[in-house]
């Protein structure tokens, strides 16, 4: 299985804050029930508008953070989905359903393929793959210790 996110494009009304309203909540319940029930669904979230957000930019390794809001919306994100599936056409057919009370049926989707550690090969050693699944299994603990 391939991991894949898609990303749910922001717009204005997402920019400006307004909530989901109650029948676009109830679509994307049963649009996740269904990504679950296929075991697809790993996870996914909306963001919070770019008006609480920060950028932090390198220049010659020197950090400089920008406050947003952030002008450029066509390249803001609003939210995501992170699915797993057999390929990227899998997924889209998946995406293609989603709910159409969403941004009054003009939401705009990008789909993206998650690296995973085999995507590096020999790069990727035995000891750095080893790390690597400490620090996953350390992570998830500590995440499911503020949860509960």
């Amino acid at each position: 299985m391939k991991k894949f996110m898609i990303i749910r494009k922001a717009d204005e009304e997402t920019e400006a804050g307004a909530m989901p309203s109650e029948q676009l909540v109830s679509d994307m319940m049963r649009y996740n029930e269904q990504l679950v029930e296929a075991g697809m669904m790993i996870g996914g979230d909306g963001l919070h508008p770019t008006s609480n957000a920060a950028r932090i930019r390198f220049h010659n390794g020197a950090p400089t953070v920008i406050d947003g809001p952030f002008t450029e919306a066509k390249e803001l994100i609003a939210g995501y989905t992170l699915v797993q599936a057999n390929s990227r056409d899998e997924v889209i057919e998946w995406a293609k359903r989603w709910p159409a009370s969403d941004a009054h049926g003009n939401v705009q989707l990008e789909i993206r393929q998650v690296y995973t550690v085999e995507d590096f090969g020999e790069a990727f050693s035995p000891e750095m793959r080893e790390l690597e699944e400490q620090l996953r299994t350390r992570s998830e603990e500590l995440a499911k210790g503020t949860n509960s």
